[in-house]
């Protein structure tokens, strides 16, 4: 079920993937309008931890997206850090395994809670948007990437993380695996999401936002229809009436 209107904006996270330059303006052109922004690994490599301090001092909820991924004792230390930059969302891969994904939830609460901040949700990568059943086939994984994505939602339920990242076309299955949307729910993260006429770049797994909401995303991640935008505000802002 889609999300209440007046709280459309808390479900879309803007990804601010550029340089710092970049990300600064979209950031103070935003503010006041978005609610969320996603910091990935291109800015963040390029800045280190001042870039969450810079967005949370803007008002902003961070999405730190770095996709850890390593045994689990460095994703542990890893989560450990991040947690401690007061972030609100971190992403693990789900094809770590789940000791690794358990291992990323306890170190983002010990590193928030030594830091007094609230403890960020943890959720898994199951498959990239940009990949496909043939991008799947060519490192061996002979599942199809539905049943793939499919797998690694399990997966992350046994670790109990708080959510995953799957693409829309498997919102549903996601939702239907991991409960309703609640206040407590499961979240379900979906990038590959285009307004209606936008187009696809280099994304494979694709919908509009309102088919994601539908589906049974909690969140979107959007970037480039915003950001790239002639006018950025607007541009999220008609995505709101789209969702509305």
């Amino acid at each position: 079920m889609m999300a209440h209107s007046d709280r459309l904006n808390d479900h879309i996270i803007v990804a601010l993937d550029g340089s710092l330059e970049e990300a600064r303006h979209w950031a103070q052109e935003l503010q006041g309008h978005a609610t969320w922004v996603k910091v990935g690994m291109t800015l963040y490599y390029q800045t280190g931890p001042a870039i969450i301090k810079e967005m949370k001092d803007l008002g902003y909820k961070v999405f730190l997206d770095l996709k850890l991924h390593d045994i689990p004792n460095q994703v542990e230390g890893a989560a450990r850090t991040l947690g401690a930059l007061g972030v609100d969302l971190l992403t693990v891969h789900a094809s770590g395994g789940r000791a690794m994904m358990a291992s990323a939830m306890l170190g983002a609460r010990e590193g928030a809670e030594s830091a007094g901040y609230a403890v960020p949700k943890v959720i898994a990568v199951t498959v990239l948007t940009s990949m496909n059943d043939n991008t799947l086939q060519s490192i061996g994984v002979t599942d199809v990437a539905a049943d793939q994505v499919e797998r690694l939602i399990r997966l992350s339920k046994e670790a109990c993380t708080d959510g995953i990242v799957c693409s829309p076309h498997e919102a549903a299955t996601a939702r239907s695996i991991l409960g309703p949307l609640s206040e407590n729910g499961a979240w379900i993260v979906t990038p590959g999401v285009r307004p209606l006429g936008a187009d696809a770049g280099d994304q494979s797994r694709i919908a509009t936002p309102k088919q994601a909401l539908d589906a049974g995303a909690s969140h979107l991640v959007i970037g480039r229809p915003i950001t790239q935008a002639t006018d950025s505000v607007q541009s999220y802002c008609d995505i709101i009436e789209e969702l509305k």
